[in-house]
C-alpha cells in the first residue's frame, strides 16, 4: 500500500525543508546551531503542519545521534523514564546526546513533565518538544527554564506554492500523472498554511478525478472537499486569538467587529457555554459598575443558551455581545480587587478591629470583641462613619470610581457618607 503524499514528500535534508526561514534559513539561529552540532533542548511552538515533527527528525539525522519519540496523548510516566534509560544506554563518550522527541508536549502532565527534569539538566537527552499551545501556559516552568523556545509560522503563499510545485514533479506518483494547476487559490485558503492539509488535499483530488489530463480549479477543489474554507481549532492557538478579538471588541465599543468574531467562532463550531462564559467574564470585568445590568443580562443569556443549545443559541449570544458593546464601560470594581489583593499580598494576615469581630461566647465578650460596633440601621439613612479596615490599613483607598451616569451615582453616594476626601 502507497504513503500518504505528505509522507512521501517528507523533507530529509535541511535544504528540502520548506518554510521557517526565521528559524533555519542561512545565518539563522537554528540552523547555526545545527551546522555547529551544537543543539540544546528547545521547544517548536506553531500551528499544525508547519514541520515541527520533520525539523526534529532531520535535526537527528544531521548529528547522527538515536531519535527516540514519544506521544503525549499516549504516554505516560513509565513510558518516559524507560525512554530515558534507553538513551542513557545509547550516550557514547563525546557523543552527542540522544534526541527525545515529545509530539504535543502541552498535554504532557505536570508529574509527566517532572519525570523530564533530571535527564533534560544532565544531559541524558535533548529534548525536543513541539507544542501547538504557548508553552507558557502548558510547559512547566522548571522544564521551560531548561529550554529555548522557537516559534513556527503557518507557512505563507510563496513556501505552499513552492510545495505544490514540487509535489508534482518530484513525486514518483504524480509524476506519471498529467496534473495542471490551473487556479491554486482554494488550495491555499482550504489548507489555511498547513503543509501536510495542502497535500491530503490535493492527493484527494487528483485521486478522485479519472481524466488523463486533471486540471485543478478552485470550483473542483471546493466541490471535492464540500466543507467550509474557516480554519478555527477549538483547541490551538486561533481559538484563544478569536476569543481575545472578541472581548477587546465589545472593550473597545465595536458591536460590529464583535458580532464579527462572534460569527467567526460560531461557524467554527465554538463551544457555546464557552463563548457565554467569556461574555458574563467581559460583563463583570468591562462594563461592571458603569452599566450593573450587563451582568445580569450577560448571565441571562448563558443560562439560554444552555436550554437551548445551537443553532438559536446564536440569538441570545448576539443580543448579550450588542448589549455590552454599545454599554458604557467600567473596570472600576476589576482594577479595586486587583488593589486589595497586592495590598492583602504586601501587609499579610492584618488582625481584625475588635468592634467587627464575631462573639458567640462569653469569653469572647469579655475581651471586648464586638465591643463598640454600630449597627448601621439604627441610624439615620442607614449609615453611620466607623473603622472597617484593620487599624495599620486605615489611609488605604482601594475603589476609584470612574465617570458614567449609574457609577457618578454611586460615586456621590460614598462622598456624602464619607466626605469629599475618600472618594
Amino acid at each position: 500500500m502507497s504513503q500518504p503524499l505528505a509522507e512521501r514528500l517528507r523533507p530529509r535534508t535541511l535544504d528540502d525543508y520548506i518554510g521557517q526561514r526565521h528559524l533555519v534559513g542561512e545565518g539563522a539561529v537554528l540552523r547555526k546551531m545545527i551546522d555547529a552540532r551544537h543543539v540544546t533542548s528547545f521547544i517548536l511552538w506553531g500551528p499544525p503542519g508547519v514541520g515541527k515533527t520533520t525539523l526534529a527528525q532531520i535535526i537527528a539525522t544531521r548529528l547522527e545521534v538515536p531519535f527516540f519519540t514519544l506521544s503525549a496523548v499516549t504516554s505516560g510516566v513509565k513510558d518516559v523514564r524507560e525512554v530515558i534509560e534507553k538513551a542513557q544506554k545509547n550516550r557514547f563518550f563525546n557523543t552527542s546526546s540522544p534526541i527525545l522527541f515529545i509530539d504535543e508536549i502541552h498535554r504532557f502532565s505536570k508529574s509527566q513533565q517532572d519525570s523530564l527534569l533530571g535527564a533534560v539538566e544532565r544531559g541524558i537527552v535533548t529534548l525536543i518538544g513541539a507544542t501547538t499551545e504557548n508553552p507558557s501556559f502548558e510547559v512547566i516552568r522548571p522544564l521551560l527554564s531548561r529550554c529555548q523556545t522557537f516559534v513556527l509560522k503557518p507557512l505563507d503563499r510563496d513556501d505552499l506554492l513552492q510545495l505544490l510545485q514540487r509535489a508534482l514533479t518530484t513525486d514518483v506518483e504524480l509524476k506519471q500523472k498529467h496534473v495542471e494547476l490551473a487556479e491554486t487559490d482554494a488550495l491555499l485558503r482550504y489548507s489555511g498554511g498547513d503543509a501536510r492539509k495542502l497535500l491530503n488535499i490535493l492527493e484527494l483530488v487528483i485521486d478522485a478525478t479519472d481524466n488523463e489530463v486533471i486540471t485543478i480549479t478552485n470550483d473542483i477543489v471546493a466541490a471535492r472537499l464540500q466543507q467550509n474554507p474557516i480554519a478555527y481549532d477549538k483547541g490551538g492557538e486561533m481559538h484563544y486569538d478569536i476569543i481575545s478579538a472578541f472581548i477587546k471588541s465589545i472593550r473597545g465599543s465595536d458591536p460590529d467587529a464583535a458580532l464579527y468574531w462572534l460569527a467567526r467562532m460560531i461557524e467554527g463550531g465554538e463551544d457555546p457555554k464557552f463563548i457565554a462564559r467569556r461574555l458574563v467574564i467581559s460583563a463583570a470585568e468591562d462594563i461592571g459598575l458603569a452599566n450593573p445590568n450587563a451582568l445580569l443580562l450577560a448571565n441571562a443569556a448563558f443560562d439560554a443558551v444552555n436550554k437551548i443549545g445551537w443553532p438559536e443559541g446564536r440569538i441570545p449570544l448576539a443580543e448579550a455581545t450588542v448589549y455590552l458593546a454599545t454599554s458604557a464601560k467600567s473596570n472600576s470594581a476589576y482594577l479595586a480587587i486587583d488593589k486589595a489583593l497586592d495590598l492583602v499580598r504586601r501587609t499579610g494576615n492584618q488582625p481584625v478591629p475588635l468592634h467587627l469581630r464575631n462573639a458567640p461566647t462569653s469569653l469572647m465578650k469579655d475581651l471586648g470583641y464586638h465591643d463598640g460596633y454600630k449597627y448601621p440601621h439604627d441610624y439615620p439613612g442607614h449609615f453611620t462613619p466607623q473603622q472597617y479596615m484593620p487599624d495599620e490599613l486605615t489611609r488605604q483607598s482601594l475603589w476609584t470610581p470612574q465617570h458614567s451616569p449609574a457609577e457618578d451615582v454611586l460615586a456621590q453616594r460614598m462622598k456624602n457618607y464619607w466626605g469629599e476626601d475618600r472618594f
